[in-house]
């Protein structure tokens, strides 16, 4: 099966605040693209204390960087009438809707998947009882990976 795996990590407790974006294109069974995008959240608003304890992420490292309106249309194409997958599938599909509506963008039809359904379990216990390396925990383009090869193990 061909799919896109995401990860997205916030800068608040607003599902449209993005601050990274990581993604992984698997096509025949092999990951063909990975991407990984700082993203500026609206305001550029952190909640200083909380993103630095999850995935050190602040507003001096994405104040340079393009918005999600940006950089929608480098990650249409993998997510619009694609089976798209994430580690927790309610939060990440949920700040890919919320932050489309927050730019006025249109959501586009895609199959999700979730392997936190399927493995019932976080991410790096997942991982670690798979055999999955994951290497930077809370690194948007590291969670992609990691859920790409456990959704991979399903097959």
């Amino acid at each position: 099966m061909d799919f896109t795996a995401i990860d997205f990590e916030t800068a608040n407790y607003k599902r449209h605040s993005i601050c990274q974006i990581g993604l992984v294109r698997v096509e025949n069974g092999h990951i063909v693209k990975e991407i990984d995008i700082l993203v500026r959240p609206p305001d550029n608003y952190y909640l200083t204390r909380f993103t630095n304890e999850i995935h050190g992420i602040g507003s001096n490292d994405t104040a340079h960087s393009p918005n999600f309106e940006a950089v929608w249309e480098i990650l249409r194409p993998f997510i619009e009438d694609q089976n798209v997958v994430a580690h927790n599938a309610v939060f990440d599909v949920g700040c890919l809707k919320h932050t489309l509506a927050f730019y006025d963008l249109a959501i586009p039809k895609f199959v999700s998947h979730c392997t936190y359904r399927i493995y019932k379990m976080g991410l790096a216990a997942a991982c670690k009882e798979n055999g999955i390396e994951l290497h930077h925990h809370h690194n948007a383009l590291a969670d992609a990976k990691a859920c790409a090869q456990l959704f991979l193990k399903t097959f």
